[in-house]
């Protein structure tokens, strides 16, 4: 299966379990993988015979920054289904949401996770 990819897309969003992430808010990074047949566009050269990297970025940025989930298990879901009522040609979405701030004592460059999902 082909890939369309949106690696270490950052967004400032008010996700978190506790108050101070609700309120504060924090840096989230995105990174999206698409699965689907890219055999047509790869012959005609035509942006409608594929799925537009902008408007997948404007769909997670709509997400992460207009919407307050507790649990980044809910955003990354929440991008996935966005993404799978969007375009019917996506097989399959792999969704990583890293936060490198999050209010935890140590020293890590960051936590996160990966939601995998197929039709």
């Amino acid at each position: 299966m082909d890939k369309i990819f949106l690696t270490d897309c950052r967004f400032y969003g008010y996700h978190g379990a506790f108050a101070e992430e609700q309120t504060l808010g924090q840096i989230f990074v995105v990174d999206c993988e698409l699965s689907l047949d890219l055999t047509r566009v790869s012959q005609s050269d035509a942006l409608a015979d594929t799925v537009h990297y902008g408007h997948v970025f404007d769909t997670i940025k709509a997400q992460v920054e207009n919407n307050k989930y507790q649990l980044i298990e809910r955003l990354a879901g929440a991008i996935i289904e966005d993404l799978l009522a969007q375009y019917p040609t996506v097989q399959a979405i792999k969704i990583t949401i890293k936060k490198e701030n999050p209010p935890i004592a140590g020293h890590y460059a960051h936590v996160g996770v990966t939601l995998e999902r197929q039709r």
